[in-house]
């Protein structure tokens, strides 16, 4: 009914921590990666403004396909109230069951694969970066 609706106010509040995010971030770190044991490139790390963008953008792809579907199966209209959940009172709680609980889980589930991303992400600069320390310690 509206469970889209919790994913895509994370996605706002998330899209606004970013700019701000990304605002506030002075200069782009870099580390050396040392590519086949002789050449050494200079590589930018992840902003973290733009690991909250791939969050952001996680949680818009997937509420408005969520939207869609609702959408589709006729529990959003384009006229007011917009939710039909929203012209009955006994539905309105239901509603807001399913805001609680689908919902909920469905934006923590996407928070937690972003997670993921980030753990990912910030192995494989480490690596990078440590990789570099060790060829250069050897040298």
């Amino acid at each position: 009914m509206a469970c889209f609706i919790v994913p895509a106010a994370e996605a706002v509040i998330v899209s606004v921590a970013s700019k701000l995010t990304a605002s506030n971030e002075k200069e782009i770190e870099t580390v050396n990666v040392e590519l086949d044991g002789e050449n050494v490139e200079a590589v930018k790390k992840v902003p973290f403004s733009r690991k909250l963008k791939w969050l952001s953008n996680l949680l818009w792809g997937g509420s408005g396909l969520l939207a869609f579907e609702h959408v589709w199966h006729g529990e959003v209209t384009p006229w007011f109230p917009f939710l039909t959940a929203a012209n009955d009172s006994a539905d309105l709680l239901s509603m807001f069951q399913e805001m609680s609980t689908v919902g909920v889980t469905m934006a923590a589930i996407v928070t937690a694969v972003w997670g993921v991303f980030l753990a990912v992400s910030s192995s494989a600069e480490k690596k990078a970066s440590n990789g570099l320390l060790s060829a250069e310690k050897g040298r």
